[in-house]
């Protein structure tokens, strides 16, 4: 949170104007791209190139379900907008874009094509979860 606080401060920093700002602006904005350097450094090492609850749902046997292709649309819009309910005035945006990105998600994922053999839902659980264990241990798999 302190580095979310930081950067807000300093984009604050760089849209005001006025010659004493001149200073401080140019420091904001170098501690802006440093803390973005930063954040970016850590989401890579840690893995993080999307949310770890948006799964792949093309091809797999059974295909997605909408229950599933909305769950992920929703955790895709929670993670835009930096919500996890929205307010009572933002809800109606958040709940439309939700059905827009499922819309969307379902013709994609009824559109594409492949090759590949389809993938058992199952099988890829099992691995996922031996693949879990390996990475964070037994102990927290168990439960």
């Amino acid at each position: 949170r302190p580095v979310i606080r930081k950067a807000a401060l300093c984009n604050f920093a760089i849209d005001q104007s006025g010659p004493r700002c001149d200073e401080f602006r140019a420091k904001a904005r170098t501690l802006v791209s440093i803390e973005r350097r930063n954040i970016d450094r850590v989401a890579v090492s840690r893995g993080i190139g999307m949310c770890r609850n948006i799964k792949n749902l093309f091809n797999f046997e059974p295909p997605a379900t909408d229950d599933e292709i909305h769950a992920s649309s929703l955790q895709f819009v929670r993670k835009l907008s930096g919500f996890n309910k929205p307010s009572k005035i933002n809800e109606e945006a958040f709940n439309n874009a939700v059905q827009d990105v499922a819309a969307v998600a379902r013709e994609l994922i009824h559109s594409l094509r492949t090759d590949a053999p389809t993938k058992n839902r199952e099988l890829e659980a099992t691995k996922a979860r031996a693949r879990s264990a390996a990475r964070f241990g037994a102990a927290r798999n168990a439960g």
